[in-house]
């Protein structure tokens, strides 16, 4: 019987050293494939995700989701930025951009000196008359040519400002003139929208007040107003209604029954026009009180005023 302390035999001990040499190879290749496996799998997903792919190409790339936010909540992709879809306004059409209109201030300040060339014979078609007249005066001889240009050349300034192409057929920068048939040629040439000749009045005191002249249906020579009648009583009526309200002046109390509006077949300008024309006659220069408006450059600018707005109310603007 062998006791446990008993020396091995010689071919119990080879055995057990042999035994012993297996087991510690076993223990070492179990720990290096413990060590390499993690590593392994690590390069296997970084080739995933980088690749797209594994090692079969025709599988669908794989989708990589949007890193998350500071908050731990997936970031929400941005829509590109698009175009605004609403268009830019265009301009504003200024209805009276390319209109024309002439400005026709009564008489010159020199046809006084010219007594013999205004009195010269001109024909208006259905008669003949003295080229131009010298025009009247306040009674402390203001003239009305001088109150005619000025409010002339107000009148422009306010249509040019609406836009507006103003011709006057003169500025005092002649001796004497225009006739009265080349005023109406003035117009006639410029293709004219609207033509207006400014004046003022001559009558007795106590006569006060505006009115506008318009043409008679007219028909002889160079004269045939049937074309022009109506506009020009349209032009008339606008342009009477608003000098009345912005000078604060009442029609005439001397003729046109108080409608301030008058028809006369006897003036070349009016006459000879194939343009909408009208006379404005703005006050009585021999009238002490409508004297003091004429003769004002504030009420000048307010008469200015309310003749342009009748013009630009005719002309659609």
């Amino acid at each position: 019987m062998r006791y446990d302390d008993s020396p091995p035999s010689p071919e119990s001990a080879s055995s057990v050293s042999l035994e012993r040499r297996w087991f510690a190879r076993r223990s070492a290749l179990a720990v290096g494939a413990a060590v390499l496996a993690p590593t392994a799998l690590a390069g296997w997903v970084l080739v995933q995700v980088t690749t797209g792919a594994g090692a079969d190409d025709a599988r669908p790339p794989r989708i990589v989701m949007p890193a998350a936010s500071a908050t731990g909540t997936a970031a929400t992709p941005q829509a590109p930025a698009t175009p605004s879809s609403t268009a830019p306004a265009a301009p504003a059409v200024n209805p009276l951009a390319g209109r024309t209109v002439v400005i026709d201030p009564g008489h010159n300040t020199g046809n006084f000196k010219h007594t013999s060339e205004i009195d010269q014979k001109v024909d208006i078609g259905t008669a003949s008359k003295e080229c131009d007249t010298t025009g009247t005066t306040t009674n402390a001889g203001y003239m009305e040519a001088e109150f005619t240009l000025d409010v002339s050349r107000r009148l422009r300034t306010v249509l040019e400002a609406r836009g507006l192409k103003v011709v006057l057929t003169h500025e005092a920068d002649r001796p004497w003139g225009p006739c009265i048939n080349e005023r109406a040629r003035i117009g006639n040439e410029a293709a004219a929208d609207a033509v207006v000749s400014v004046h003022a009045d001559g009558v007795s005191e106590g006569n006060r007040g505006y009115h506008v002249i318009l043409p008679a249906k007219v028909k002889g020579g160079a004269a045939d107003t049937a074309p022009i009648v109506g506009p020009s009583r349209d032009l008339g009526e606008r342009i009477a209604s608003n000098f009345a309200r912005t000078t604060g002046s009442a029609p005439a109390n001397y003729l046109g029954s108080g409608t301030g509006l008058v028809v006369r077949d006897d003036l070349g300008g009016l006459n000879l026009s194939t343009r909408p024309k009208v006379f404005i006659e703005c006050g009585n220069m021999r009238d002490a009180k409508d004297a003091a408006l004429l003769t004002s450059p504030e009420w000048r600018q307010k008469a200015a005023q309310g003749i342009a707005d009748g013009i630009v109310g005719f002309l659609g603007g």
